[in-house]
Formats: C-alpha cells, sequence, structure tokens
C-alpha cells in the first residue's frame, strides 16, 4: 500500500537519511526509548508515534521487531479513531489490553485487521500541555491476567524519560513531528548453530529476523533457485516475491504477532508456469523460520488471487490487505450518523487501504448529482461537475444509472473511453462505484489514484460491496439529517429567545447541542419573572437526546414557568414538576436546580433535584462549588421532598448553573471537570458576562466529538442600575 510522498512543513523530521541532524538526533531519542519500552515490559516488538504535520494525524515513527510492511495500514492514525494508540493520544491516560478478548471488546476495529492473540500497552508521551505522541509495545498475551501495576510504571518511566529529551529538542527550537515512513530498527541477532544439518534437509529452510530481513538459507534453498548469500540482509518478500503477494499477508503477521506456528499453501512463480508449495512458518523471540517443501498440486483452497490475479502492474499500492481495511470501514460506518461523519470514514478507512489520494462523492438530489464531499482534487476542479443532469455522459453519472462499477487502469483509459471530459491529470487510475442502497440510487463516490494500477477480482469485488455499506450509511444519514433538523427547530421553539431585563441583575444564557447522537437534546434553561416579584433562575437536563428529550423538555420548561408564575415557593415549583412527570410517563427523568433569587437585596432560595451543583463567584474572585442538599431527580419518586438552602449574592458576584455537558468529558472523573470550570469562572473576572460566558463554552465546545449537550446560565449582581449591562447581555 503506497502512502504517498509527505508533504514538507517547517520543522518537520523525516524517515530519510538526508534529512539533517535534527532527524537524527529526534531518531536517536526514539530508536532507544522504543528498545528500552519492549525490555521493559518483556515485549516482541513496539514502536512510536509521533504527531505529524496534519491537524489530528499521528505517524508511526519507530517500529522495532515487526516487518514494517506488513504493517503499512497502520502507519497513519487519526486521533479521533476508535484504535488504543487514538485513545491514548486524545485521553493522556494508558491504555493496556492483555489479551485479544479485551481488546476486542474494547477496540473492535483493531481486532478486525489484526486478528491474533497478543496483549499490548500504550503510554502516551508529554510534557505538561505538551503531547508528542504514543510509545505502545506488543508482547505475547495474558489471558486473564492483565498488566501488573510494576510494568505499567517501568513503561511509564520509558514514557516520560523520553518526553523529557523531546522537550529538551523543542526547547532547542527543533519541532517535534514527523512526516514520511517510520524507521525500521534491525532485532539484535542469535548466533545459528547446526548449519550442517539444516543444508542436509531437502526441504528449504530460510531464517529471518523480526524485521523480515533474511539471516540464513540452507543448500536446499539454493538448489531451489532461492538465491544463497546474496539474500542475506534482504527483506524476505522482496528477495522472494512470490511469498509477498496479499493473499499470504495475514498468515505472516499472524506468526508475528500470535506466537504459534502457521501453515499455507503457495504458488511459486508466474501463475501459468509456477509450481505449488507448501510454508511452513515457526516463530521464536529472535526470529521466524520459513520451511518450503513441496505440494500435491494445487489445494482447494488456494486463493482465488493467486490463481488468477487481475490485470495491471503488480505496485505496492495494488497489494492492499484484502480484509483489514474493508472490515474496519464497516464496523466504522455503523458509527458515522450524518452525512459528512459518513464521508471522513471513507477518506480515512478506504483511502488508505486501496493507495488512492482522491476521493469524491455526490449525492442524488431531484435526478441530478451534487458534490457532497472531496479531497485530493484540484481546488475548484470538480465546481464543473457540480449539479449535473442523469442524462449527462460521465462515468460518475453512467455508473449510478447502470448500477456498474466502472475501472480504469490509466487516465489514458478514462480520457479513450469519455472523449473530451476534462481531466485532472495526465497519469493515475480511477474508479466510479454506484452507490445504492436497497434497489434505490443514493449517489456516486470517485476514487482517484496517482499512478497507473490494475484492480484484481477480489479490489473489484470487496469495493462494489463497499460501495454499497456507503451508500447504506448515506442513506441513513439522510434520515438522521431529516429528524435532526425537525428536533432542532423544535428545541430552538422551546429554549428562550430572550431573558428578562431587571435591575441590579445581568443573566446570560448559551446553549450547544451535542456532536454525537442526533446532535439535539433535553438540556434547558429560563429566567422567569415570578408572580412574587422574584427572578427564577431555572436549569434542567432531560435524560436522552432526540425529539422525544426535546418533548419532554419543553413539557417541563412550561410546568416550571406555570408554577413559578402563579407564585408557588420554590420546593413547591420542583415537587410539582416532578409529579407533573410521573403522571405524563414518557419513559424519562430530569435534573432541574431553581434558585428564586430576590434582585434588590441579593437573597436567594435554591433547590436542587439531582442536578450538578451551582458555583459561585464572590466579588473578591474567590469561586467556590455549593453544596447544596438535594432531592432525587424529577420523574422517580411521586413523594420526593427537596430541601431549601439559602443564599446571599452580593454585588459583583456571578452565579453559575450548567448541565453536564460543560464538565463532562470521557476518560476523566466528574469533580475534575467541575473543578476545571471553578478555575475557569475564576480566571475570567473582571469580564463582562457574556464573555464570560464564551470562555467558559469555549473549551467543551471545541471538543471534535461532544456526547452530550450543553447549556449554561449565569447571573450577576450589579450595582446602581444594571439595566443597560442586562439589555446588552440580553442581546447577544
Amino acid at each position: 500500500m503506497q502512502l504517498g510522498a509527505c508533504r514538507r512543513h517547517a520543522g518537520c523530521v523525516t524517515a530519510r537519511p538526508d534529512s539533517g541532524p535534527a532527524r537524527d538526533a529526534t531518531a536517536r531519542v526514539l530508536v532507544r526509548a522504543a528498545g528500552e519500552a519492549v525490555q521493559a515490559v518483556g515485549g516482541f516488538a513496539g514502536g512510536i508515534y509521533l504527531r505529524s504535520g496534519s491537524t489530528g494525524l499521528l505517524l508511526l515513527a519507530v517500529l522495532t521487531g515487526l516487518p514494517g510492511s506488513l504493517y503499512r495500514p497502520w502507519w497513519r492514525m487519526h486521533v479521533n479513531r476508535p484504535f488504543p494508540v487514538a485513545e491514548a493520544y486524545r485521553s493522556g491516560r494508558s491504555v493496556h489490553l492483555p489479551d485479544a478478548d479485551e481488546a476486542m471488546r474494547r477496540f473492535p476495529q483493531l481486532m478486525a485487521g489484526l486478528p491474533f492473540p497478543f496483549g499490548s500497552l500504550y503510554e502516551p508521551v508529554g510534557a505538561g500541555q505538551d503531547r508528542f505522541g504514543v510509545l505502545f509495545v506488543l508482547r505475547p498475551a495474558t489471558p486473564g491476567l492483565g498488566v501488573g501495576s510494576a510494568e505499567g510504571k517501568r513503561l511509564q518511566a520509558v514514557a516520560e524519560g523520553l518526553a523529557a529529551e523531546l522537550a529538551e529538542l523543542e526547547a532547542a527550537g527543533e519541532p517535534v513531528s514527523w512526516c514520511g515512513d517510520p524507521v525500521m530498527v534491525p532485532s539484535p541477532g542469535r548466533a545459528h548453530g547446526a548449519r550442517e544439518a539444516l543444508d542436509r534437509l531437502t526441504q528449504a529452510v530460510v531464517s529471518v529476523d523480526r524485521g523480515g530481513r533474511i539471516r540464513h538459507v540452507n543448500a536446499a534453498a539454493c538448489r531451489l533457485g532461492m538465491g544463497g548469500p546474496e539474500l542475506r540482509g534482504r527483506v524476505l518478500w522482496e528477495a522472494l516475491p512470490w511469498l509477498g503477494h496479499p493473499a499470504y499477508e495475514d498468515h505472516f503477521r499472524a506468526v508475528f504477532m500470535s506466537g504459534g506456528p502457521v501453515h499455507f499453501a503457495a504458488l511459486r512463480g508466474r501463475q501459468a508456469s509456477g509450481e505449488w508449495v507448501s510454508v511452513d512458518l515457526y516463530p521464536a523471540d529472535d526470529g521466524v523460520t520459513v520451511v518450503i517443501g513441496t505440494a500435491a498440486g494445487q489445494p482447494a483452497s488456494a486463493p482465488e488471487s493467486a490463481v488468477r490475479p487481475g490485470p495491471g502492474p503488480a505496485a505496492a499500492a495494488d497489494r492492499a490487505p484484502a480484509l483489514y481495511r474493508p472490515v474496519a470501514l464497516a464496523i466504522a460506518l455503523t458509527e458515522a450518523v450524518t452525512a459528512r461523519q459518513v464521508s471522513a470514514v471513507v477518506t480515512q478507512e478506504l483511502l488508505p487501504a486501496f493507495g488512492g489520494r482522491q476521493l469524491a462523492i455526490y449525492l442524488l438530489t431531484e435526478r441530478h448529482l451534487y458534490l457532497a464531499w472531496e479531497t485530493g482534487f484540484p481546488q475548484g476542479f470538480l465546481d464543473r461537475f457540480d449539479g449535473v443532469g442523469l442524462d449527462a455522459r460521465l462515468p460518475g453519472v453512467e455508473t449510478l444509472t447502470t448500477g456498474r462499477p466502472m475501472f480504469f487502469e490509466s487516465m489514458e483509459h478514462l480520457a479513450a473511453a469519455y472523449p473530451g471530459i476534462p481531466l485532472d491529470a495526465h497519469v493515475g487510475a480511477r474508479a466510479f462505484l454506484p452507490l445504492i442502497a436497497s434497489g434505490r440510487p443514493v449517489g456516486s463516490c470517485i476514487l482517484g489514484f496517482d499512478a497507473p494500477r490494475g484492480f484484481s477480482p477480489e479490489e473489484r469485488t470487496v469495493l462494489t460491496a463497499l460501495a454499497g455499506l456507503i451508500a447504506q450509511a448515506l442513506e441513513r444519514a439522510r434520515q438522521y439529517d431529516s429528524e435532526a433538523a425537525l428536533a432542532r427547530g423544535l428545541q430552538s421553539a422551546l429554549l428562550p429567545h430572550r431573558l428578562p431585563v431587571r435591575e441590579n441583575v445581568v443573566t446570560v444564557g448559551r446553549y450547544l447541542p451535542g456532536t454525537v447522537g442526533m446532535d439535539v437534546g433535553g438540556d434547558w434553561y429560563d429566567v422567569i419573572e415570578t408572580g412574587t416579584g422574584l427572578l427564577a433562575l431555572v436549569i434542567g437536563d432531560v435524560q436522552g437526546h432526540g425529539v422525544a428529550a426535546a418533548a419532554t423538555m419543553g413539557q417541563l420548561r412550561s410546568a416550571v414557568r406555570a408554577f413559578a408564575l402563579s407564585g408557588n415557593a420554590p420546593q413547591d415549583v420542583v415537587a410539582g414538576t416532578n409529579r407533573l412527570l410521573i403522571d405524563l410517563d414518557p419513559g424519562q427523568f430530569a435534573s432541574c436546580c431553581y434558585v428564586a433569587l430576590d434582585p434588590d437585596s441579593g437573597r436567594a432560595l435554591a433547590v436542587r433535584a439531582g442536578h450538578p451543583q451551582p458555583l459561585l463567584r464572590h466579588p473578591d474572585g474567590r469561586t467556590e462549588v455549593l453544596e447544596l442538599p438535594g432531592g432525587v431527580v424529577l420523574g422517580v419518586d411521586a413523594d420526593a421532598v427537596y430541601p431549601v438552602t439559602q443564599l446571599q449574592l452580593e454585588e459583583g458576584a456571578v452565579f453559575a448553573l450548567y448541565t453536564d455537558g460543560l464538565v463532562e468529558k470521557p476518560g476523566t472523573d466528574f469533580d475534575v471537570g467541575v473543578d476545571r470550570l471553578r478555575s475557569a469562572l475564576a480566571a475570567a473576572r473582571p469580564s463582562p458576562l457574556a464573555e464570560t460566558a464564551a470562555r467558559l463554552v469555549a473549551e467543551a465546545g471545541s471538543s471534535v466529538e461532544r456526547p452530550d449537550d450543553i447549556a449554561l446560565l449565569l447571573a450577576a449582581r450589579t450595582a446602581g442600575d444594571g439595566a443597560a449591562a442586562a439589555a446588552a447581555a440580553a442581546a447577544e
């Protein structure tokens, strides 16, 4: 699989030997750390991922103990994908997987491509807030035993030492990042005896190290024309290309990772005149012994691609793994719910699998194809095809109208089939795939390649099948978009469009929908002028997401307003809303915090129903988490009692109510998030309230995938005439 040339950027450390002292210094540090990590936990392989010049992309910088060519699909890692390397980088926490069962439970996409029994440990590498990458080690599986704390501490110590050295390099003016291919570190060799005995065998025996390099071949291998001394030091699959067929890659991955012997049949030589041989692989700590014998004709289990390969050049890009990326794509598509997420998954999983560099997805709307996603094409090139009708003679149209995928092994073939068609390049190959879901046309997908290439029968079959999966995901995303638009409209109508303006009090509310799932939920806030002259500050959170949660939220907001406008005491407002929710029986519960504030005196009465504790910033900047006693969430117990707490808001004080989406982060303790919010509120003084609200939601709102909604309500006591400030805050 060809990943293409590196796009240079300032400070990039490359894998090329002529890249200068910066690369050499960093590479030496990385290589040493990888070796120390493998030794520290008894591993057989390991390496280091470093951040790259592309936002959100990690690149494999160093690999030891495994043949690098077998693991090309994992050289690039997006930080938002569900893989252990990405999780360790995102969370800043260790990830330990003792065996395949634990790995399958937590990271099914990893095991889809590497379904072997092995253990693995991943340690983030960072100094303070600066995160450089991830250190990882592969080792034999330990089912049921887990990873010992001593081993975890040893690996963490190596990661901390590496982080300190990288920080020193960065402080010296060498930005630490990576581009290009990883550095492959050879495994230490051992003396091999009994060579005379091996030379007496009639079977060919080849010894390779854990990097796939040949150390020794016996006399039988030489007699079979597999070479001799000139093979030593070469990578097995380069020296014996017939063993490098993609049909056999999984067998070699298995022997290097599982620790058990592997046996399979292979076709040696050309298809017409080649002979079938048996291949036995026997692993050890320092390498693998390859035994090649004769086979009695073509075995029944022979891979079709080895018997009848597709036409075209056998470039590295043609050697995509037959199973890993398609399965990973299928798993990832189940998690994508918007058209943009589907397109991003296809870019991250499908393109690397087949060595592609360009992708375009068109969606069908009223007999016209509209460009929904593109990457890799010259800017503006595809605009001329946006909105074309189904009567246009274009490959992207005809693949959909005929339902037949179209493969062009070179741009010359494409130009000959469609004379006069605009081309974005003169060299390359293209695949046009129909996107059809349950017999309904959805659109078309274009894959582009930088160099001419053939498409084997297996590749054509896999790409056609994947196009069906992509179409199903896009069709599901369309339905989601319609439902989400309805839910967003419903929620927008239910949330307050303007907060009341009162003397001595400024209020500001903010709401952000979650970015995962329905993109809308049951969080709400409100400010109510009660019948007794008090100002009610309300915030709540209905369990779940979607139209049902938004509808329940609307009912609860109306109930709270009705009880408050009737002059009820705070505890009666919350208790009455609780009984109403139980009577409605929507199958949901909700949390709520209700505060009745006297704008003139600053006295307040607060009631809490299972909601996060509010914050209070005093005029001197001291900010505390209020420990309010509370009752159970709404909708559970009709007889629940909700205690009342008296508070005093001085002039210059700021009161903060929020929902858990503002403080919760995956892998982080809830109290840590609350304390982070408290610190941010303390640091925001003496900013205008609207600016303070923007700062508080900025960090959580910038999350790539925020699983929950965010609601925030701030109230500040002002000195004298605060109407103008309140009006300005309400208008923002």
